[in-house]
């Protein structure tokens, strides 16, 4: 398949048969959505939607789980239709999130006045948000459980997307929109995760301080505003968030106060070393590299000719990747109260900031690309081939990844089913305590877990089959 420039045609072509295979899998992975059943928070979230109402729910975040009130309107809106809710969510995200990257690139690519093939922007943004959703160490986390979508894969495509009208904004009232949009996304941002608004903190603090570098001079009086105000809204939302009765009893139950230890700081070091080891050593993301490798070979800018990156370029990569260092290590502190010495292997927590390293990776590509396409004319179609080829194998990669979880995701489902039956039918006939076994998908909380030493969600689970309590179905009975 040929992507050579000097055929428009081709390119355009060839970019829109490369997209078919990101999008393919998002197709496969939303139809096997049909098999995600209850488990984790989830157990806990139904029954309220269901007994009191999609208000109950938003009220339980604020005033009783963690003060998240964006977080609680997005679980509410898939807690309300039960476990079909939960099942119609991968597939109603991963579109939202697709055509948010895909908009998202093509502002990028209209504002810095650059042109690629027609078919490149979408597949830019479905091989990159497919990298991240499904080359997930827990794709079943990150992609499938809704609860953990909502609070770590949503909410930093949503920062990188609350762009979009600053990169569009030309006019006036163009701007004033944008500074307007900005803080208010910042104000939902710090109400829906603090992890992600830590690391969009981290992203805009080197913007405004480096802005006279970074921008033009024409457009520093709208970067500066626009920073402050998206940061300002953050940090309302944040303080919103942080003020919450459900905020304090979390702070409470984990004993936050002892995040800012030395010994804890020192052991938070520790697990984000681990954090950075694993994502270095996953190979997958080589895919993303070889994205911006495409883009920065095929690549023009107004006059028709390769553009010339210049030192804001590197030294915007640079101050990314500062960024996402700082940023990985600050959401490892505050999230080790509540999650212990598992903050360094629970994955979904470092979504809000593996996006960043992704766009970096991506970025970082594109220097690469563009290097070959200004001074190795000659290795430009072999380079173009070798990173398609890349990208192709990858998503078969993840496509095998994804059909061995959904083998798994299936299995349970029957079996739950299965369970729920006989549960529902002794509820019916007036049984107040039920035996119920875990069924254990991708490391996910099942109440009894860890050998029958975590009890949660028990209690959830009783309050969703009407009974008093329910006890472990592995044990024999008394």
């Amino acid at each position: 398949m040929s992507l050579v420039y000097a055929r428009p045609g081709g390119a355009s072509t060839g970019g829109a048969l490369l997209t078919l295979f990101p999008l393919a899998l998002f197709g496969a992975a939303s139809w096997f959505a049909r098999w995600v059943r209850p488990s984790g928070d989830e157990w806990c979230f139904m029954p309220i939607a269901r007994d009191h109402g999609f208000i109950a729910l938003v009220d339980q975040f604020y005033f009783t789980d963690n003060g998240r009130i964006a977080n609680g309107v997005l679980v509410a809106s898939y807690a309300a239709f039960g476990v079909a809710g939960q099942q119609w969510y991968a597939g109603i995200s991963s579109v939202v999130l697709l055509a948010l990257l895909w908009v998202w690139v093509r502002a990028l690519l209209r504002c810095v006045g650059w042109r690629v093939p027609r078919g490149i922007p979408l597949f830019s943004a479905a091989m990159l948000l497919a990298v991240f959703c499904f080359g997930s160490v827990n794709t079943y986390k990150t992609f499938f459980w809704p609860a953990s979508s909502v609070s770590h894969t949503f909410p930093p495509v949503l920062a990188a997307a609350a762009t979009i009208p600053a990169l569009l904004a030309t006019s006036r009232r163009g701007k004033a929109a944008a500074t307007a949009s900005a803080f208010v996304l910042g104000a939902v941002m710090g109400t829906l995760s603090e992890e992600t608004s830590v690391v969009a903190l981290c992203v805009l603090a080197p913007a405004l301080l480096l802005s006279r570098r970074l921008f033009p001079a024409g457009l520093l009086t709208f970067v500066r505003t626009w920073c402050t105000a998206a940061g300002t809204g953050i940090l309302i939302g944040a303080a919103v968030l942080l003020t919450s009765p459900g905020s304090r009893n979390r702070r409470t139950r984990h004993h936050a106060d002892s995040m800012f230890a030395p010994e804890s700081l020192l052991a938070s070091l520790r697990g984000c070393a681990h954090i950075l080891y694993i994502l270095a050593t996953n190979w997958q993301y080589l895919c993303v590299i070889a994205v911006g490798v495409l883009i920065g070979i095929l690549v023009r800018g107004v006059d028709g000719h390769t553009p010339r990156p210049d030192r804001r370029a590197r030294l915007l990569l640079v101050s990314g990747a500062a960024a996402f260092l700082f940023s990985g290590y600050v959401c490892t502190v505050i999230a080790r109260p509540a999650f212990g010495p598992s903050v360094s292997t629970s994955n979904r927590l470092w979504n809000d900031y593996l996006f960043l390293l992704l766009l970096l990776l991506t970025s970082a590509g594109g220097l690469l690309g563009n290097l070959i396409a200004r001074r190795y004319r000659p290795q430009m179609k072999p380079a173009l081939m070798g990173a398609a080829f890349v990208c192709v194998i990858l998503t078969a990669v993840l496509a095998t990844s994804l059909r061995t979880l959904e083998t798994d995701m299936r299995v349970r489902a029957e079996a739950w089913d299965s369970q729920d039956h006989l549960l529902r039918q002794q509820a019916a006939a007036g049984a107040t305590v039920l035996p119920y076994t875990p069924l254990v998908i991708s490391k996910m909380s099942e109440p009894f877990g860890n050998n029958g030493k975590r009890p949660w969600p028990a209690s959830c689970v009783a309050t969703y089959y009407r009974v008093e309590r329910i006890t472990d179905g592995r044990m024999p009975p008394n």
